[in-house]
């Protein structure tokens, strides 16, 4: 019985949290400054909640802010609520380090102390190669604050216990701040038709930002809602609730015209409900199958409704044609050019690479211009060199050696899936992917219920 009132709690506050993020879009929409008090009070919130809490509860708080502020870093970059651009990163490196203070690491966790030595080397070439064009420190900052907080994220996360309820928990924390960014979106811009002039990723449709980052994270609130929808949603009332939220969400999604996200949004689905049905019985296996329709449903009506707002635009971008219906002569909109580059930045410097941010140099010395990279892993090659093999193998075989021996985490793929996929089409330059990376590590254990034992009454003597 205790079980059962705790779990109804906790769905009543999570549709009380839900009405208040959407109100908290509304006045960041529509109150100048708003997001700058939203911004401090949110950070101020976790930092007193982890010094205050108890050592039992300490962990999920670290957990809890960091979640939250991962995944609200695009919203605090589009409404400049921000201290600076890469505060989110630094936030999460900060919330993980008093972690560690409080809680301590697992002896288990030292490869990815070798994975943060490892970016010792290409700090130190790039002190010899940047030119006086690129700022030193945040050239070398905006290229290695993602790995950075990746590193020290799973550090902390590494075998830390957490229950399956509280990892649901922490999910359901990233979605809220995704809900207040969607609100804000649909406030400010409410016809998708008057703005689009063609296929291309939308900045109008975005907030005024960058589309690539918005779809990202998204997409995220779109993981973490049809999580919430197939395992959080026990009433008729929380399944539409939370598929209604699913396809609004999805819609902003689609209408950035930034593919990535989306794509990644699908194929972190995809490895959820995979993992979910094969671990499930005879009767959770039907009623994945029903929600499954349902989800199926709902994106098809998603579809057809930005099909609808972008009068055929939406349709033209994921089949990669231009808005007059013309077949695009490259998919990957220059990002496989890019790719390609950074290859051959690694045959050519394959021992330490080209340092931070060196393939940035390049490119500003032979075309004019500061472009990024998009792909993390060419990136790896290119300004590591082997020793970003070495970093790439130990990212991803670490954790299946952890899965190995802990099969408790249900988001298991899921997480990897969506770091591997983010990584692939908009490198680190949000926090999100490295602390989502770290959440695969955590050791998830499962409550017990309670045993009620009869006392057996003595008969009289």
């Amino acid at each position: 019985m205790r079980t059962k009132k705790k779990y109804r709690f906790t769905n009543d506050l999570y549709v009380f949290l839900v009405v208040v993020h959407i109100v908290l879009g509304v006045f960041i929409n529509q109150i100048p400054g708003f997001s700058k008090l939203y911004f401090a009070l949110v950070c101020a919130f976790f930092i007193i909640n982890i010094i205050i809490a108890l050592p039992k509860d300490k962990t999920m708080w670290v957990l809890f802010g960091c979640a939250y502020i991962a995944a609200a870093e695009s919203l605090f970059r589009m409404t400049g609520g921000g201290l600076f651009y890469e505060f989110s990163k630094y936030f999460v490196i900060l919330l993980t380090l008093m972690g560690m203070f409080y809680n301590g690491i697992s002896g288990g966790a030292y490869p990815y102390f070798m994975y943060l030595i490892l970016m010792v080397p290409a700090v130190l070439v790039a002190s010899i190669n940047l030119g006086y064009d690129l700022n030193f420190r945040t050239s070398v900052a905006f290229v290695l604050s993602g790995p950075v907080c990746l590193g020290i994220s799973a550090l902390y996360c590494y075998k830390k216990r957490i229950t399956n309820e509280q990892l649901l928990q922490v999910v359901a924390c990233m979605s809220f701040p995704i809900i207040t960014m969607t609100t804000h979106l649909y406030l400010y811009n409410p016809s998708v038709k008057e703005v689009l002039t063609g296929t291309g990723s939308s900045f109008a449709t975005s907030g005024g930002f960058g589309p690539n980052q918005v779809s990202t994270l998204l997409g995220l609130g779109m993981v973490a809602l049809v999580v919430r929808v197939f395992l959080k949603s026990p009433s008729l009332f929380l399944k539409l609730l939370n598929l209604g939220l699913l396809c609004a969400v999805s819609f902003r999604a689609l209408v950035t015209f930034s593919r990535g996200g989306v794509f990644a949004a699908i194929i972190v689905v995809g490895a959820f409900l995979w993992l979910l049905y094969w671990q499930s019985g005879f009767k959770r296996k039907q009623q994945i199958i029903g929600m499954f329709v349902l989800l199926v449903l709902g994106g098809v009506i998603t579809w057809a409704i930005s099909s609808s707002q972008t009068e055929g635009l939406i349709d033209n971008r994921y089949t990669n044609k231009d808005a007059t219906g013309r077949e695009k002569e490259d998919v990957s909109t220059g990002r496989l050019e890019l790719f390609v580059h950074e290859i051959q930045g690694f045959l050519e410097h394959p021992f330490l690479g080209v340092g931070a941010s060196g393939m940035k140099q390049e490119r500003l010395e032979e075309g004019g211009k500061i472009v990024a990279s998009h792909n993390e892993i060419s990136r790896l090659l290119s300004e590591h060199g082997i020793l970003g093999i070495i970093m790439l193998l130990l990212l991803v075989f670490r954790p299946l050696v952890f899965r190995s021996q802990h099969k408790g985490n249900v988001l298991f793929y899921a997480f990897l899936a969506f770091w591997f996929a983010t990584i692939n089409h908009s490198a680190m330059r949000i926090a999100a992917p490295g602390f989502i990376y770290a959440l695969a590590l955590l050791h998830i254990t499962h409550e017990k219920r309670p045993v009620h034992r009869q006392q057996l009454k003595r008969k009289p003597s």
